[in-house]
């Protein structure tokens, strides 16, 4: 199975929104086939806490703009790895300290890069 194209344009929407606040190392994964409950992983990274909830307020204003509500989201009160539900994209939003303990893309390595058109994502 393969990521819809409409949480691919989601995922394309949220990536842009995050090059807009400056988000580094930006990643898009299918997730689709081992993961029922969504279709793509977009992971981000910011330089500091403030960065990070800038980067995920940024990213809920402009779905919530396109019609795409926020299902779920936990971390925002922390800055430190903030997600963002909203179905069949999830967002991760790391500090960069965070992103590299955790290295959600070791743990999804196995699933296909959605790419991205956004300056960051080929950084």
């Amino acid at each position: 199975m393969t990521a819809s194209t409409a949480s691919i344009e989601l995922a394309q929407l949220a990536a842009e929104a995050a090059d807009a606040k400056q988000a580094e190392n930006l990643v898009a994964l299918d997730v689709s086939g081992p993961l029922p409950l969504a279709d793509v992983f977009l992971l981000a990274s910011g330089r500091n806490e403030r960065n990070v909830v800038a980067i995920a307020e940024e990213i809920q204003d402009r779905l919530g703009e396109s019609g795409s509500k926020v299902l779920r989201r936990e971390g925002m009160s922390e800055g430190r790895w903030i997600l963002l539900d909203f179905g069949d994209l999830v967002v991760h939003v790391f500090h960069e300290e965070d992103r590299m303990y955790y290295s959600l893309e070791r743990l999804w390595k196995d699933c296909p890069v959605v790419p991205l058109a956004v300056t960051a994502a080929e950084a």
